[in-house]
């Protein structure tokens, strides 16, 4: 399966704090808003995402149709095919897709430690 650009989301208790220390860490600002309580930030290929008050625990993203940079690709596996092959082998969806048959789409579940998994396609 190609589950598209890697990313953590993490829950942070001050966006601005958590933007400054990350900075320390080498990441600048990539997308989001901070007055909203969201940054995505990069460090190389290596991406997290800062939301306040958005989640309770941190998520593990993966977006099917973009590389690293937010570049669409061409050869991807769209989030419905990967909900198929999920349900086929027995994986428990917490929030599946409704209705859509293309598009923006996520599913959501949990791994065999109860992190949580978004895949969030965004094309």
């Amino acid at each position: 399966m190609k589950l598209g650009a890697f990313s953590v989301s993490l829950n942070v208790k001050d966006i601005y704090t958590s933007k400054t220390f990350y900075e320390t860490l080498g990441f600048t600002v990539f997308a989001g808003d901070i007055e909203h309580h969201y940054l995505i930030m990069k460090n190389d290929d290596s991406i997290i995402g800062l939301f306040q008050g958005m989640f309770e625990q941190n998520i593990l993203t993966f977006n099917p149709g973009w590389d690293q940079n937010a570049n669409t690709l061409d050869d991807y596996d769209d989030v419905r095919a990967i909900e198929k092959h999920l349900n086929i082998n027995n994986i428990k969806l917490e929030r599946k897709i409704e209705g859509n048959k293309s598009g923006p789409a996520s599913i959501v579940f949990y791994d065999p430690d109860g992190n949580t998994i978004l895949i969030d396609q965004h094309i």
